[in-house]
């Protein structure tokens, strides 16, 4: 299916666009976009970290979006993984949205498919992200954090998934730069990023690239 002009689908009211059964009908059929969560300087800041990357990470996914241009970007064969347990989730989206499993996958398998034999591998893993951490045993070159907003959920999650980080690898964080002349974000990621990086309560991690709402941490030992 065409994705509709932008023309049209603006003429839809908030509560239709809003809605995450219509929208997750209207994704998975490809009438409309993933909607977007990040800026342009947001996705350079993201994608200048993993232009060479092989293992890949991204914790929290909703329409996919972001997996979309990963999935355009990643060296052929590399490997992303995708972690999200889909549905309405107070602290990693606004009240009343929600993302559909179903429609989701449909975008990524469209993506994958436009690259044919030089696509990515994708790995999907429905679940809260500690689960996942806890069973994890490989190195990554980068790992995504855009998903549990608050403050102790983001934490966690650079918390579960530092160790894994090769040196010169990346973590990038969304929403993060709040207390940033010009920068936007979230309380919970400004601060995590603030504590661990700006104050130097993560030694080895230095910042590598920040703009707008991202910051992007390298493991430098």
């Amino acid at each position: 299916m065409a994705i509709l002009p932008p023309r049209l689908r603006r003429l839809a009211p908030d509560r239709l666009r809003d809605d995450p059964r219509l929208r997750a009908l209207a994704v998975g059929l490809g009438a409309i976009p993933p909607r977007r969560m990040h800026s342009e300087q947001d996705m350079q800041v993201l994608l200048g970290c993993v232009s060479e990357a092989q293992r890949v990470v991204e914790v929290g996914v909703y329409e996919g979006a972001s997996a979309l241009l990963l999935c355009r970007t990643l060296p052929a064969h590399a490997e992303l993984h995708l972690i999200d347990p889909f549905g309405a989730h107070p602290d990693a989206l606004p009240a009343g949205w929600g993302a559909t499993e179903w429609a989701t996958r449909r975008t990524i398998a469209r993506a994958l498919s436009e690259r044919g034999s030089q696509a990515v591998q994708v790995h999907w893993h429905v679940a809260l992200s500690a689960p996942v951490a806890s069973t994890w045993s490989q190195p990554l070159d980068a790992v995504f954090i855009d998903g549990d907003h608050s403050e102790a959920g983001c934490e966690l999650d650079w918390c579960c998934w530092r160790g894994f980080v090769r040196p010169g690898g990346h973590v990038v964080f969304h929403d993060a730069r709040a207390d940033q002349p010009g920068g936007r974000g979230l309380p919970g990621p400004t601060a995590v990023v603030s504590r661990n990086f700006r104050q130097g309560k993560a030694p080895g991690w230095v910042i590598a690239a920040e703009a707008d709402r991202t910051v992007a941490v390298c493991r430098s030992t």
